[in-house]
């Protein structure tokens, strides 16, 4: 540890390896929730994990977790707004290719054991729902905690959060 903060303090700041370490899996939850799928959660995880390791030098002591929700969100939002302005085709499958690696089958799992009617549901909102909704209830973000990593007013966010958990209702009944 560096700077003033004495080691095993409550507000120290942790290294890159102890968040990716302890936290990736909450990360990827997050993350999860707000791609729909493996892949793309991965690839939102591994540059979020980028942007943690540049701002942990500025970073000062809070709600680590309230920290890393915002930079995973602020990762998904930014890599849904650059597909927007240049979409991709998909490359065909080719079958002599295999990628390596990846969470064991049990393990991947676990960390992603919404049901899929439910995160059907989920991926049929907007992404402003989609957002208010996760940082809530799966990364357990207050209402004040949300408006300020998402940069809007707290009564926007109780209203993105209400309409989100009322179209999932819809959809889901």
């Amino acid at each position: 540890m560096t700077g003033s903060v004495e080691p095993g303090a409550a507000d120290a700041v942790p290294t890159w390896e102890e968040v990716a370490r302890d936290h990736f899996r909450f990360m990827y939850s997050v993350a999860y929730r707000l791609a729909g799928n493996h892949s793309d959660a991965e690839d939102v995880v591994q540059d979020a994990l980028l942007r943690v390791k540049r701002g942990l030098a500025t970073y000062t002591p809070e709600s680590l977790q309230g920290w890393l929700a915002r930079i995973v969100t602020n990762v998904f939002l930014d890599e849904t707004r650059r597909r927007k302005r240049r979409p991709q085709t998909a490359l065909p499958d080719d079958p002599d290719r295999v990628i390596e690696g990846g969470p064991a089958a049990d393990e991947a799992l676990a960390m992603v054991s919404l049901p899929d009617h439910i995160q059907d549901a989920l991926n049929g909102l907007t992404d402003e729902f989609k957002t208010a909704v996760v940082l809530c209830d799966v990364a357990g973000l207050s209402y004040d905690e949300i408006a300020a990593h998402t940069g809007v007013p707290v009564g926007t966010v109780r209203s993105r959060v209400h309409r989100g958990r009322s179209r999932l209702r819809e959809v889901l009944a």
